[in-house]
């Protein structure tokens, strides 16, 4: 399998002119990993980053576009620290993606920024929700039909714990293999799930068709063990990028990371050939959305 992971050297994250492979290689589904780039944190942030600042209940911290913050255990003062620490990393994160993929500025819709303290590896989910099993990200309430999903992510683990994901083949070879086996998508299904207010719109055949992929690549246990994959430790102050509706990717361990998400609408990609829905068109020979 060709590497999925591609390493791009700078320690500034206004200062990467865009470069053409960078871009083809992040909308072919690689991860675009940055070593030297890390997410600065103050002593008193450092101080912070320890599992009881999750309130119970939730699985992340997150705060969204008009500094709404939610998930924090902590008086007024660790709020107001765990909120600027991530409107900072929100602002840098945007700054680097502008700086990659300059065409998708004027395009990109910002969600909430997350930090996750806890350890990956000790979470217990059901077989759906559990990110150490190899996916591409799909959502059942939430219909995109075919909007891409960019990520930032950091790891600011201040005792140098590697954030270790599994990174998986290529989105083609995900879909060759799963989607012969997915269930046949039902408008009158789609109908009556946006109306009992199940999905929060329309789910399209092209968002029935991902979740067909995201719980197939879950549920077989012999492909999350022997299919084509890499194991890759993120350490502690580097950065990486990448499509996570495109990218198998599972977290196997590590807690202290934060993350950007950022929304494109997919007729702005600079290859509109390469996306998720371009290509399940092409294997499904008709339109998706």
């Amino acid at each position: 399998m060709e590497s999925q992971i591609l390493t791009v050297d700078g320690n500034q994250w206004d200062a990467f002119a865009s470069d053409a492979g960078w871009i083809s290689a992040a909308e072919d589904g690689k991860v675009l990993y940055f070593p030297q780039l890390p997410f600065e944190l103050s002593p008193a942030e450092q101080a912070l980053l320890r599992p009881e600042l999750l309130r119970q209940g939730v699985r992340n911290i997150s705060r969204d576009s008009k500094g709404q913050l939610k998930g924090v255990a902590g008086d007024e003062t660790a709020q107001a620290q765990v909120g600027a620490m991530m409107a900072r990393f929100a602002s840098q994160a945007t700054t680097l993606v502008d700086s990659l993929l300059p065409e998708y500025s004027q395009y990109l819709r910002a969600a909430p920024t997350s930090l996750r303290p806890t350890q990956v590896s000790t979470r217990r989910q059901s077989w759906r929700a559990d990110d150490r099993r190899l996916h591409v990200d799909a959502f059942p309430s939430r219909p995109n039909r075919g909007e891409r999903i960019l990520r930032v992510f950091s790891n600011i683990n201040p005792h140098g714990e590697p954030r270790v994901w599994r990174v998986g083949e290529p989105f083609v070879d995900v879909a060759r293999r799963f989607l012969p086996l997915a269930h046949r998508y039902s408008p009158a299904q789609a109908r009556l799930l946006n109306a009992l207010h199940v999905t929060k719109s329309l789910r399209s055949e092209y968002d029935h068709l991902m979740l067909q992929l995201h719980d197939g690549m879950k549920s077989d246990m012999r492909y999350q063990r022997e299919s084509a994959q890499v194991t890759m430790p993120f350490p502690s102050g580097s950065t990486w990028v990448c499509f996570s509706d495109q990218t198998a990717h599972a977290a196997m361990s590590g807690c202290n990371m934060i993350e950007q998400t950022f929304h494109l609408p997919v007729q702005r990609q600079y290859n509109l050939q390469a996306s998720p829905l371009a290509i399940l068109t092409r294997l499904a020979g008709h339109t998706l959305i």
